[in-house]
């Protein structure tokens, strides 16, 4: 079967238009899920700033933190979504600014929600400074300028810095979901009193573990791509658009659900 010049140009030019329609489709979704959950998430911090109820208590402030940092990190990540698309690389010191603010956003969001499940909460923002630190210690200035696929991997690639975050991932995992387990069974033996109260409560921390289990695929995210791809080497782009969306995009439209809509203080003044 003879094979023209003609028809061999007329497949490339049908398979780049194939690969130009899907990373457009890919991008306008992401742009447009998180165009739509910050829109949600501006409003509830226009309602939050704009009645004095909210601002007194604890609850809604943890809340709106959580919101904040949801925002931060769609932005950035949505950001580099796109940059890695339209560039493909750039420049490592303009990576870090954005690897940076979404990597702390991400890890910092289960969390927020473990703690904010035992009403309590504490913010841990300092776990890839150390980073840095290697980054500069182990590498030279001239990396800083050189260009890269925009990612954490790629560049705080140091072995030292590999191993810190396999092991921090499997510290938060379990800190995180011990702090489930226990205010989840906690409640759930008061709501065996059938108190109205108590079963909103056990059916909003069923709410929080999903969104949890979302957020904590982060911890697992390394190991996931790596088998993923092993056993689907031709669909690299797809698998990574396909976690990206589930561990990055999903779970924040799950907090305002949980923790803005479902409470009838914040409801009442949020449809008004």
């Amino acid at each position: 079967m003879n094979f023209t010049p003609e028809a061999n140009n007329l497949t490339e030019a049908v398979n780049y238009l194939d690969t130009l329609i899907t990373a457009v489709g890919r991008n306008v979704t992401v742009v447009v899920l998180g165009i739509a959950i910050s829109y949600i998430n501006a409003t509830m911090v226009h309602t939050f700033n704009k009645h004095h109820i909210f601002r007194v208590n604890a609850r809604y402030i943890l809340f709106i933190h959580l919101v904040f940092n949801d925002m931060i990190q769609l932005t950035t990540s949505i950001s580099l979504f796109i940059f890695t698309y339209a560039f493909h690389t750039i420049y490592v010191s303009i990576c870090c600014l954005l690897v940076l603010p979404a990597t702390l956003t991400t890890l910092n969001t289960p969390l927020n929600l473990a703690f904010m499940a035992a009403e309590c909460y504490i913010a841990v923002c300092l776990s890839v400074l150390p980073d840095v630190f290697i980054l500069l210690a182990t590498e030279p200035l001239e990396f800083l300028n050189s260009r890269v696929y925009c990612s954490r991997d790629t560049v705080f690639r140091s072995t030292y810095s590999l191993k810190k975050r396999d092991t921090s991932h499997i510290v938060f995992l379990v800190v995180v979901w011990l702090t489930l387990f226990y205010t989840y069974f906690r409640i759930l033996f008061v709501a065996k009193a059938a108190n109205a109260d108590a079963k909103k409560a056990r059916n909003t921390i069923l709410l929080h573990g999903f969104q949890v289990l979302l957020c904590m695929m982060v911890y697992v995210q390394p190991m996931l791509l790596q088998v993923l791809i092993y056993l689907f080497p031709g669909g690299v782009r797809s698998i990574k658009f396909a976690i990206f969306t589930t561990i990055q995009i999903l779970p924040r439209f799950v907090s305002p659900i949980v923790y803005g809509l479902r409470d009838r203080t914040f409801s009442k003044y949020f449809k008004s």
